[in-house]
């Protein structure tokens, strides 16, 4: 059986905690942790190479973003979300997020929309780079700073949160097929269309977007469940 020590062990750090609930957002990503399974802190401990206290922590830290949830006297469960639960939090975030991405176009100076530029290069790199927990966090940020320059810190949070609901499983085997670049790239048409002062182009690229990814997850799922899974770990 493998085990998540391949990864490498962690080293002991002041921000253990942190590096810890990377490395399972990791393990998430990949589907080395399957949906619906239950992980004792005690298991993931011994295959990290750290005490089981930092792996409660940080998944304590993972219950808060919805990835996992605590199983008493057993451990944690990895979420499941179903097609209808996509469904929903992408017709969610699109009632959202193409109106908002509409007005931040209309509000948003050059200078401000510039300054994210760098963020959605990076997706790119990311994704060519095969690097997933960076281009899920350059993806999170560049999105949601978007979203801020319309002025409502609320709307942003909401956003965030079904961000982190709706993560995506399938998101190795969209990597692996060569996929994420080409989604990844949306990221820099979009920006320009807003710099242009495009409005309505904009919302109908962010649109596009969304419903992008929502396929290619659909696409990246079904693969997953189909190809042999390298990694597979013992449950509580």
């Amino acid at each position: 059986m493998a085990h998540l020590s391949s990864r490498g062990v962690i080293p002991v750090r002041e921000h253990l905690r942190d590096q810890v609930a990377n490395a399972l957002r990791a393990a998430l990503i990949a589907g080395e942790l399957r949906p619906g399974a239950v992980y004792s802190a005690p298991i993931l401990a011994a295959e990290l190479g750290v005490s089981a206290t930092p792996v409660r922590e940080a998944m304590l830290d993972l219950a808060k973003e919805g990835l996992v949830e605590a199983v008493r006297n057993k451990g944690f469960r990895i979420t499941e979300i179903t097609e209808r639960d996509l469904d929903e939090y992408t017709e969610i975030r699109a009632l959202i997020e193409v109106p908002t991405i509409g007005r931040a176009t209309a509000v948003a100076t050059p200078e401000q929309l510039e300054a994210l530029r760098p963020l959605a290069l990076e997706i790119v790199e990311t994704a060519r780079g095969h690097d997933l927990i960076g281009y899920l966090e350059a993806d999170r940020r560049f999105h949601l700073g978007l979203l801020a320059l319309a002025g409502n810190g609320h709307l942003v949070e909401v956003v965030s949160d079904l961000r982190k609901r709706s993560r995506l499983y399938g998101l190795n085997w969209l990597d692996e097929t060569g996929r994420l670049v080409a989604s990844a790239q949306e990221h820099i048409e979009l920006l320009d269309l807003m710099l242009a002062r495009d409005s309505e182009g904009a919302q109908e690229c962010i649109s596009r977007h969304l419903g992008h990814v929502r396929s290619l997850w659909a696409d990246g799922a079904e693969g997953a469940a189909t190809t042999p899974n390298g990694l597979q770990l013992g449950t509580a």
